[in-house]
């Protein structure tokens, strides 16, 4: 049973992070001009302060989904600061946020709510809009006079959470900081007009943005009297809403480009993920249930259901639903990877090098699908096959930290002790266990002597461990 007192924290958490994080001296010392590398140390920073309050979706179809769409929207920012980075939330509020450095947050509950792909490219248009006006940055430098004292209340605020939060933010900022909170109005406005051209110039429709505020409008979970007006991430949205109709004037949009096509075909794919892997499971398989009632053959809600089942431990009954899925989508990369993992699961593996196969022979790059033949190849003690897969994902940035875990031991069955060992010092590495990464890579060493090439890649190796331990201290 969820906490209420937690609950409304981590609302307050959301309204405030991004004021509380910006205004915080970075490096001890609040700059007159926050430079793109500032600004990109401090969103590091901001992302795993979200993270400690909310969980992100690791679906790995969700996240692909939903930065290949971010990155095709943001391929119309003019000067691009960052790389961008996007992530859903698991939770049911409706709303979105871009955070400093290019990290764009929407949550679940938002996604759940929308109903085609003109409303998701519109939310994330605006958000970039704000990304690429860099408007967090000039608000640090707007806030240089804020004490620690008036810091202090707010995480205060935070902290306490529920309608005492309110009067107490209240109190501690009005004096500081209120008027330089004002000009979010503007703010607003002009991450409208830049979503709006962002948004038509990659295919969308930018209309999507007036249904999605009409429902943030009806949710109405911000307005409960607990929260400064000030303070929200979307104020004005009536003003917003009329602001947008008139750009709609006489609006007429572009044809899709071959890349929004392809987004907008797999919307329905991403938005059933969505439910499946981030609602509460109940109401998910209800969601699902009472579909299939009416069309017992949609293979979205087959396999929505599939992935319900899965969160719940019941393999046998998922992969059943996969593949009735399947059948009515055979070229689905995603129903693919779910058979595949559902064999691995119930120990299956050949079945599940033949579904590989197939969705190899559609996306010969997915990272994930090797990734998923490379384990099953492994359980079959297929090592050469196996290592060959591994070690072409070692190529393949960002490279999972298992992948250097699993071609260690397939080296070491199949005999090479050496490049076994070096591969697990990386793996250690990664995980900052200094001993064992130290202990690889000299027992890598020791039996690297006749090997130049690999002994060269061990003692930078070594080197590195030894640099990243100074830095440390």
């Amino acid at each position: 049973m969820k906490n209420p007192l937690k609950e409304r924290s981590k609302r307050f958490f959301i309204l405030f992070a991004a004021l509380f994080l910006v205004i915080t001296p970075l490096a001890g010392v609040l700059a007159s001009s926050l430079s793109p590398e500032e600004e990109r140390e401090l969103g590091e920073r901001f992302l795993k302060s979200i993270n400690s309050q909310y969980e992100f979706a690791d679906f790995p179809y969700i996240t692909q989904y939903i930065n290949d769409l971010g990155a095709y929207l943001g391929r119309q920012i003019e000067v691009p600061y960052f790389p961008l980075k996007f992530y859903v939330v698991k939770d049911n509020i409706v709303n979105a946020f871009a955070g400093p450095g290019g990290h764009v947050f929407i949550f679940s509950g938002l996604i759940i709510s929308m109903e085609d792909m003109d409303e998701l490219a519109s939310v994330l248009a605006h958000e970039l809009a704000h990304v690429s006006a860099r408007h967090l940055a000039s608000r640090i430098e707007r806030s240089q006079k804020i004490s620690i004292a008036t810091i202090a209340g707010v995480l205060t605020g935070i902290l306490v959470g529920g309608k005492a939060s309110g009067a107490l933010v209240t109190g501690s900022l009005a004096a500081g900081v209120q008027t330089e909170l004002g000009y979010s109005r503007e703010d607003e406005r002009q991450a409208d007009q830049l979503g709006f051209k962002y948004a038509h110039l990659s295919g969308f429709n930018p209309s999507g943005m007036l249904s999605v505020l009409k429902k943030m409008a009806r949710e109405n979970w911000y307005q409960t009297g607990e929260t400064p007006q000030y303070l929200l991430t979307h104020p004005g949205a009536s003003e917003r809403t009329a602001s947008i109709e008139a750009m709609l004037e006489g609006y007429k949009k572009l044809p899709d480009s071959e890349r929004a096509k392809e987004l907008r075909s797999n919307f329905a794919m991403f938005h059933t993920m969505v439910i499946a892997c981030c609602h509460d499971k109940d109401n998910a398989a209800r969601v699902f249930e009472k579909k299939l009632l009416s069309d017992p053959e949609s293979p979205l809600d087959h396999y929505g259901l599939g992935l319900v089942l899965e969160r719940e431990g019941n393999i046998h009954e998922a992969l059943n639903h996969f593949k009735k899925a399947f059948q009515k989508k055979p070229d689905s990369i995603p129903i693919m990877f779910s058979i595949g993992k559902a064999y691995q699961a119930e120990g299956q593996h050949e079945d599940s090098v033949s579904i590989l196969k197939k969705a190899l022979e559609l996306a010969p790059q997915d990272k994930k699908i090797l990734y998923l033949m490379a384990l099953s190849l492994q359980e079959l003690e297929r090592y050469d096959e196996s290592s060959k897969i591994y070690e072409r994902l070692s190529f393949l940035p960002p490279v999972k930290d298992t992948v250097y875990y699993n071609l260690g031991l397939v080296y070491g069955r199949q005999g090479n002790i050496a490049l076994a060992h070096y591969n697990l010092g990386i793996y250690f590495t990664k995980l900052n266990d200094r001993e064992k990464a130290l202990f690889h890579f000299n027992k890598a060493k020791e039996l690297a002597e006749t090997r130049p090439a690999l002994k060269e890649k061990i003692e930078k190796a070594l080197t590195d461990l030894g640099r990243f331990q100074k830095q440390g201290q």
